[in-house]
């Protein structure tokens, strides 16, 4: 049984990430989506959220042309000259010749656009995956701070020790119970 709250995630990511629908495109797409975040190499950037779309014009793959949309977590984001290349590489040796990497920052990116695959990945590496949904910017309730789960030893005991952690997209936090420090992965 499919849960409303399950049903609403799959919404959420099926709107983030629309896949493409034909057989071309779907391919080149199975493709960049194995390339790895430089940053967090146990999450690809399909289970990120950063890859947007892919779109494959023309027929054989040798001849075709291939455009990939990026948006970067942030757009600041170190990592998107890497992503960029490793999109460019994957692809190529695929086969592909024609292929165009872009960046988009508009709609911003947001930590629901993180598949449910990605977020258990990224506690199975230590850091804690994002709680909570984003709120639409300027509209809606104010959001109040909850507590971060360890990824360790599962405690909510734990606090923030810096706003910005190994990168700026997550906090540095400690647990009060097992001591260990671990990132958290922030809600944007």
């Amino acid at each position: 049984m499919v849960t409303v709250e399950r049903r609403a995630a799959e919404v959420r990511e099926a709107l983030a990430r629309p896949r493409p629908l034909d057989a071309a495109s779907q391919a080149a797409w199975a493709i960049a989506a194995q390339v790895v975040d430089p940053e967090i190499p146990v999450l690809t950037i399909e289970d990120l959220g950063v890859l947007r779309s892919v779109t494959v014009t023309g027929d054989a793959v040798a001849d075709c042309a291939v455009t990939v949309t990026l948006t970067p977590t942030y757009s600041g984001c170190p990592a998107m000259d890497a992503m960029r290349a490793d999109v460019l590489e994957a692809l190529t040796c695929a086969g592909y010749e024609n292929v165009s990497v872009s960046l988009v920052l508009s709609p911003a990116w947001t930590t629901d656009w993180m598949s449910e695959i990605g977020q258990n990945k990224l506690r199975e590496y230590g850091i804690a995956a994002p709680t909570g949904h984003a709120t639409v910017r300027g509209s809606g309730p104010i959001r109040l701070k909850m507590a971060v789960k360890c990824p360790r030893c599962s405690s909510l005991n734990t606090r923030e020790l810096a706003h910005f952690g190994s990168t700026s997209c997550k906090s540095l936090y400690e647990c009060r119970d097992c001591l260990e420090p671990f990132d958290y992965f922030k809600v944007l």
